[in-house]
């Protein structure tokens, strides 16, 4: 399906990573879709991550964590995932920074961007973006990737594209002022077309791979 779409779209194959988004799924079915060769795995919810994440230790699996980060969870977050795509506030990078074990490398990390400036989401807002990305790249333990967005649902394909190329444009203007970004964490099930028509580099689906999640 990706690779189609990079096809389609002239994206060079394999630049798309597909990141199965796992919460509310309970490890078996996680164990099942890393057999069919796939590596990356997102979770919102820490403790059910935690369990998930021991659960399925030792099969070389990649955790990004995806959800709204508490300041007392980032201990955790620090200690267990690879990827952190959530990242919007200072004292939460310095926290996953000074948490971060000695022995792990450094978390790959993006900003999450309010790319519709919605007051019930989260996400840094766009003119605010690069004081944080500045910050962030003093701090040893997170190497700065790139940014996430969750845009406003829609169905229409036209105001998808042109939110995913607000977010596009906003990495290259970071790059142009000094920075050496290569991630958009942007697109799901709903919008996978539209996200990598405009550069998405991760594309983060659940209900395509997995099946509807039960409500709650």
């Amino acid at each position: 399906m990706i690779l189609q779409m990079e096809n389609r779209y002239k994206r060079t194959p394999g630049s798309v990573r597909l990141l199965a988004v796992s919460k509310k799924k309970p490890a078996d079915e996680i164990a099942a879709t890393a057999c069919e060769c796939q590596h990356d795995f997102g979770e919102s919810y820490l403790q059910e991550a935690l369990e998930k994440i021991t659960r399925l230790e030792g099969r070389n699996l990649c955790w990004h964590f995806i959800g709204p980060i508490q300041k007392n969870k980032t201990r955790q977050i620090a200690a267990n995932f690879s990827w952190v795509h959530s990242i919007e506030r200072l004292v939460v990078a310095e926290r996953l920074n000074a948490q971060r074990p000695a022995h792990l490398p450094p978390i790959q990390a993006c900003i999450q961007v309010n790319i519709d400036r919605e007051s019930s989401k989260s996400g840094v807002q766009t003119d605010q973006v690069q004081n944080l990305a500045t910050a962030i790249q003093t701090l040893p333990k997170l190497k700065l990737r790139g940014l996430m967005a969750i845009p406003r649902p829609s169905n229409d394909t036209i105001q998808q594209r042109l939110r995913f190329a607000q977010l596009r444009k906003l990495l290259e203007q970071l790059n142009q002022s000094g920075f050496r970004l290569d991630t958009l964490s942007m697109g799901m099930s709903g919008d996978l077309e539209a996200a990598i028509a405009e550069g998405a580099t991760i594309v983060r689906v659940g209900t395509a791979i997995f099946g509807k999640r039960t409500p709650g």
